[in-house]
């Protein structure tokens, strides 16, 4: 008889618990904001690199003010220096006044002066037969070259100033020989500086710049 009335009550708990469960009142969810009051929400890298587009509703582009004198900058390039310490000790005098500033290096073909020479002879015994009829008719300064591209040519000299190397070969040509003048040439780099400042504001970079002759001013696009 016990047993039956237990497995009686048993059931009736069970009936009890499964009602309370199908009909009791749920809980209404409380919303919980993302960040504490006054502290702005995250964003993602994605989320900040990403188009107007692509960025989800709940998200703003920051506004961005565009730089007012951009438009009306000039923007120019000066040199050539011929050293780069030049070139740095007038970068380093500009930055402060310029809003923009860099540089850039070049290769120039300059000038190593001016050579008078007589042609290559055949072989060494003409070139210095040659230099013995010079020697007797008063030329001291004068070299017969012995080795390399130039072998049996006679050097008449090196000359800094054109004019001085045309009257040298016009001494030469007077005794009878057929001297011959190139001019000398080498590649080296040289430097310039390109920097942008406001039209308002112009800089007087002839002042600031280290050895200032033969630098000369050009207008470039504004970088």
């Amino acid at each position: 008889m016990f047993p039956r009335v237990l497995l009686l009550l048993l059931l009736a708990l069970n009936i009890g618990g499964a009602c309370w469960i199908a009909f009791a009142p749920q809980p209404v969810a409380v919303p919980v904001a993302p960040t504490d009051p006054g502290v702005p929400a995250l964003v993602l890298l994605s989320e900040r690199d990403a188009g107007p587009d692509q960025l989800p509703a709940s998200a703003s582009a920051p506004d961005v003010d565009p730089d007012p004198a951009s438009g009306s900058d000039v923007c120019l390039s000066i040199g050539p220096f011929q050293t780069q310490s030049d070139m740095r000790a007038t970068l380093g005098a500009m930055t402060p006044l310029v809003k923009r500033i860099q540089y850039r290096d070049e290769r120039a073909t300059q000038s190593r002066g001016y050579w008078v020479f007589l042609e290559a002879m055949k072989s060494r015994e003409e070139a210095l037969g040659v230099a013995r009829t010079l020697s007797s008719r008063g030329v001291r300064d004068y070299y017969v070259v012995t080795a390399g591209e130039q072998l049996n040519t006679i050097s008449l000299g090196l000359f800094r100033e054109q004019a001085n190397a045309e009257r040298r070969k016009a001494e030469i040509a007077a005794m009878g020989f057929a001297p011959q003048l190139i001019q000398r040439t080498e590649e080296l780099p040289v430097y310039w500086i390109d920097f942008a400042r406001s039209a308002e504001k112009p800089v007087n970079w002839r002042v600031l710049a280290v050895n200032a002759t033969g630098l000369e001013e050009r207008a470039i696009d504004c970088f």
